[in-house]
């Protein structure tokens, strides 16, 4: 008899115990997690999660954007790139109010979406497009106009590139920062702000054959950017040009062939060159 109690207690118990345990396992199942605790807001976080920059984002004035635009003398028949584009203002205004195309390109996907945005709403967004690219290797063959809002040593870098692939004539124009050497052919200061214009030069450093009606000479020119200095041989003599002036593909200078000073103006069209009654062919470095 006792033992039969003693197994009938036993049992109770543990149906009481199996019962507490199903309970608590349904409980835990079903009971609604306690709220995580929200981090503090970490500004170098977010911004550990953008493109390394070269440059940061600092937006050009609008009335500054228009200087640069006018001192380039934008045109329809520009096609306007500009290096680091941010919000896109450059060349969508460049599209909005002087009818150019235009290309922005940024690192940061942001601003692409932010510019593609803001040329919809302009309604130029069929003359201008964004694109998301390091700015040291977009092509600048194509540029008429090419816009800088960059930091000094960011222009030294891509002063080269300029200069060997740009073509003679094409525009430069820098918010606030300059070109080291390469002095501007227009500086302008709006609201305390600089704005420079180089007007890119065409190559004609090296040794010529010059043909006038006076007569033929061996033309040598030396160049630093749109400064040049130079001399021609002719008829056993070796006389400096005067007044020389390289203006994109123009070229201007004085020259004496042994008839009297006399004015030549042309153009620079790769290995030649050639004006009124005058011409010449590149024959080396």
């Amino acid at each position: 008899m006792f033992n039969r109690n003693f197994m009938r207690a036993v049992l109770a118990g543990a149906l009481v115990a199996l019962l507490v345990l199903a309970g608590y396992w349904i409980y835990e199942r079903t009971r609604p997690a306690e709220p995580q605790a929200v981090p503090e807001y970490d500004p170098a976080t977010l911004a550990g999660q953008r493109p390394d920059l070269d440059v940061p984002f600092v937006s050009t004035e609008y009335d500054i954007v228009r200087a640069m635009l006018d001192v380039a003398g934008t045109s329809a028949n520009d096609f306007v790139i500009d290096l680091g584009s941010g919000d896109g203002r450059i060349p969508i205004i460049a599209a909005r109010d002087k009818g150019a195309r235009g290309l922005g390109v940024d690192l940061d996907p942001a601003r692409i979406r932010e510019s593609t945005s803001n040329a919809l709403r302009a309604g130029v967004a069929d003359r201008v497009m964004f694109r998301q690219q390091d700015l040291f290797v977009t092509p600048l063959r194509d540029a008429t106009v090419l816009t800088l809002y960059l930091l000094p040593e960011i222009n030294m870098q891509l002063r080269p590139r300029i200069l060997g692939e740009m073509r003679p004539g094409a525009r430069v124009v820098s918010n606030t920062f300059d070109m080291g050497d390469w002095q501007p052919d227009v500086r302008r200061n709006v609201q305390n702000t600089n704005i420079f214009l180089w007007i890119v030069p065409a190559q004609v450093n090296g040794r010529w054959q010059l043909r006038t009606a006076e007569g033929e000479g061996r033309l040598t020119l030396s160049q630093r950017y749109q400064q040049v200095s130079g001399t021609v041989e002719a008829n056993g003599r070796s006389v400096p040009l005067r007044d020389v002036q390289l203006r994109g593909p123009q070229i201007a200078f004085t020259v004496d062939l042994g008839a009297g000073p006399r004015r030549l103006v042309g153009r620079v069209d790769g290995a030649n060159m050639a004006g009124q009654g005058w011409q010449a062919a590149r024959t080396g470095d």
